[in-house]
């Protein structure tokens, strides 16, 4: 890293960063830790994962409240010694990081005249322990975290008008400069690497007024810094107004700490319109702005043509400061696919720029650990877990495709993945949150065409397999809504008991992965066609592993928690001993053992009792239509098993294909009940009558074991049972039948000033910190 400047000939390639969510924010007197929550704060060994994925640098917390919450002369500096004494042994720079979206240890606040002061002290302490840290974030997005604290009251101290957000902004920007006046104290060569979320709003022209105030406020951190704010200032009247003395903006000017490396954090949710017919828009996007009634929302979601992204908004603030700059966040809460076009489109976006001249040094891939409950704005600890490069839903965090990605950006060799040809969910059709969609400004189509994406169209196909199942054409449907290319293929078009069959399908079609949803599934007819069903079950999996594996293909196949003989009492798990009791059981069995001595690479997932709104005759389905007609309906009550809603297995197998994970895994909702409890469950939610349920022993002709829940030792992926059964009957009256439930994305990082919607979230419970 060498911030000083270099002429464009000069300017050394792209660096990739990383960056680790480190936020301890609070909400009246409750704090919320990432650290402790994604488990890094008792895993050091993160980091040589960390360095594994090829970063120059890491943005790395040293936080003010976890190390000397209780004063410097009390802190506990064992945490922080190992970890950047770890990253110095690994070749990673530490960005090192004192407040991010805090403030600061419980006795202080924002808006505490002392906090600027006690934490350029705590910044001194932390410099005189390792003066060889040479970069420095004091505090993270310090107008941002004004808003947030000061303006909208989501975090502590809860203030809610414009006093508030500008002193807790001063206070911020003050704390930068004093603590970079203690750090070079010690260390004459330390540079500031100044971040803040960098977005622009744009409107119709009755909300112009507003969205021109909101794009001239986004610059008020490095502005002041940079020693810009006096009477000349366009928003000088604007903070005269809040009855701040004008002597304590001056001071910046007379006090500049211009930052060495201007950070930029740029999500999708950074781009706003505001429209002042909120009718128009979803309700919990409706607000207010100046006393006008509007809509504030992502502008992705409406407008025609999409914004070019964040190359221009380079060009703003380049053209505005003249400071190098970098990319120190790039994130997106989406299928895996779409944040692996996001960074895509990112990298290209900061490679353009540095053609055009402007000085931009690094990518920070953010954030390293994945995310909790930044849809909520961290305001609830409710388990919404976004991954990162890293899922740590796993006994020990999980390398996802972004890692491997990020290695191959870091040596700048060809980016391998298919699912890169394709356009992100920001860019295609179905991002509309109102019909029709609003006409883009003409000046902003013009620089969206100049802005046109590079990544392309084309891409080898996913090969669905079973294309008359259930499970099959749930498939089908979630890859068009996400974005995947795909063939659904049937028996005739490729018969996976047939090698001749399954080669010249392969050739076909060219595909980089193949899921294998079909074979055969009545249970108890198959005691009477064993071979059938073993031909179907076993040797057409084991044909077609053998062939993905000539060829270098991906497969993932399906298993079943009738594997397990039911004689445990707590859920199995995946290295659990297999011991069925019926043919179907036995079929599924041996595949697993046919693939995977076939093709060690492939996936297996065992998988149990679907329910899911696009089929009619799944348990649920018909145990609530039978019960809502007043009819009687039957159900086990002697056999224990878990529930599985397939969209949310349907999207979690394509992350982990696209992941390429291999062997045996659990996927369901969880929640261990017998059938007759889970149509009682159904039954409750909907508000339907179970006057009618029948909960008793069934004799079925084949044996099944009386407790076959499914649990995992390799990762918790799917949301629970009730929330699961919560969407599913949100769908169940829909009239459009290609309605897919897509996981849902990150709420907005800049809500109304009128109030901060708490979005309702798909909660993972039992995320597992992980162990070394």
């Amino acid at each position: 890293m060498n911030p000083e400047k270099s002429t464009n000939s000069q300017r050394p390639p792209l660096e990739l960063w990383g960056g680790l969510e480190c936020t301890v924010n609070r909400v009246r007197d409750e704090y919320f830790s990432q650290l402790d929550r994604n488990g890094h704060a008792g895993r050091a060994c993160d980091i040589g994962r960390f360095a594994a994925t090829g970063i120059r640098a890491i943005r790395y917390p040293v936080l003010w409240e976890r190390t000397a919450p209780e004063g410097i002369d009390a802190a506990d500096w064992s945490w922080p010694d190992e970890r950047l004494h770890a990253l110095r042994d690994a070749g990673i720079t530490p960005i090192a990081g004192l407040v991010h979206h805090g403030s600061g240890p419980r006795h202080t606040s924002l808006l505490d005249p002392g906090f600027a002061d006690q934490l350029a002290a705590y910044a001194g302490a932390v410099a005189a322990r390792y003066p060889w840290i040479s970069y420095y974030t004091p505090v993270n997005e310090p107008c941002t975290t004004a808003r947030f604290a000061g303006l909208y009251g989501v975090w502590y101290p809860h203030g809610r008008d414009d006093r508030s957000f500008v002193q807790a902004l001063l206070n911020q920007c003050r704390a930068v400069v004093l603590s970079m006046r203690a750090i070079r104290a010690v260390n004459p060569q330390a540079k500031l690497v100044q971040t803040d979320d960098l977005g622009k709003t744009y409107g119709t022209p009755e909300l112009g007024h507003v969205a021109e105030f909101y794009n001239e406020r986004r610059w008020l951190a490095w502005d002041l810094l940079c020693g810009m704010v006096d009477e000349g200032h366009a928003l000088w009247d604007y903070l005269l107004k809040t009855g701040i003395a004008a002597e304590e903006f001056l001071w910046f000017r007379d006090n500049p700490c211009p930052p060495d490396i201007i950070g930029v954090n740029y999500y999708v949710t950074s781009e706003r319109w505001l429209d002042h017919r909120p009718e128009r828009f979803p309700e919990h996007h409706r607000g207010v702005a100046d006393g006008i009634p509007c809509a504030d929302i992502e502008a992705s979601r409406v407008l025609a043509t999409p914004t070019p992204g964040i190359a221009p908004l380079l060009s703003e603030i380049w053209d505005r400061y003249g400071i190098p700059l970098a990319i120190t966040e790039a994130h997106i809460d989406a299928n895996r696919e779409d944040q692996l076009r996001w960074l895509l489109e990112i990298w290209q976006a900061a490679q353009q720029s540095q053609r055009n001249g402007i000085d931009v040094r690094a990518v920070t891939v953010w954030s390293l650990l994945g995310s909790f409950d930044w849809n909520s704005l961290v305001t609830q600890n409710r388990g919404y877990y976004e991954p990162g490069p890293f899922d740590v839903r796993s006994p020990t965090p999980r390398p996802t495709a972004l890692a491997r990605m990020m290695k191959e950006l870091s040596l700048g060799a060809p980016l391998s993945h298919p699912v890169l040809r394709g356009q992100g969910w920001w860019r295609r059709p179905g991002r509309f949150l109102c019909h029709p969609p609003v006409a883009t400004p003409a000046a902003l189509t013009s620089i969206a065409a100049d802005g046109a994406r590079l990544v392309g169209t084309q891409a080898a196909p996913i090969l669905i397999l079973g294309a008359t199942g259930t499970l099959g054409r749930a498939f089908a449907r979630v890859c068009r809504r996400r974005n995947l290319s795909y063939r659904l293929l049937s028996r005739q078009e490729m018969d996976i008991a047939d090698a001749a069959s399954v080669e010249r399908a392969l050739a076909q079609y060219q595909p980089w992965a193949v899921i294998n949803t079909c074979g055969y599934v009545r249970v108890d007819e198959a005691e009477g066609d064993a071979a059938r069903c073993l031909r179907e079950n076993t040797a057409g999996p084991a044909i077609l592993a053998a062939a993905c594996a000539r060829h270098g293909i991906h497969l993932t196949t399906f298993s079943s928690d009738l594997v397990f003989d039911g004689r445990q009492d707590r859920p199995y798990v995946e290295s659990d001993p297999v011991a069925p009791l019926n043919v179907y059981g036995r079929s599924k069995a041996e595949a697993e053992v046919a693939v995977l001595d076939a093709n060690p690479d492939a996936l297996v997932v065992r998988t149990s009792a679907f329910f899911g709104p696009w089929d009619a005759y799944n348990f649920v389905t018909l145990a609530l239509g039978a019960l809502e007609r007043g009819e009687p309906f039957a159900a086990s009550n002697d056999l224990t098993i878990t529930a599985t809603y397939v969209p949310d297995l349907v999207h979690a197998c394509l992350d982990l294909a696209i992941d390429r994970e291999a062997g045996i895994w659990h996927l369901s909702n969880g929640g261990e009940l017998t059938w007759a409890e889970l149509a009682l469950k159904a039954a409750e939610r909907a508000g339907i009558d179970a006057s009618r349920l029948e909960a008793r022993a069934i004799d079925y002709p084949a044996a099944r074991p009386r407790y076959c829940a499914l649990g995992s030792e390799r990762g918790i992926l799917l949301p629970r049972l009730d929330q699961a059964l919560d969407r599913y009957l949100e769908l169940r009256n829909q009239d459009d039948p290609e309605i897919v439930e897509l996981q849902h994305t990150a709420e907005s990082r800049q809500p109304l000033a009128s109030g901060h919607r708490q979005q309702e979230e798909t909660p993972f419970d039992a995320v597992q910190a992980g162990n070394c």
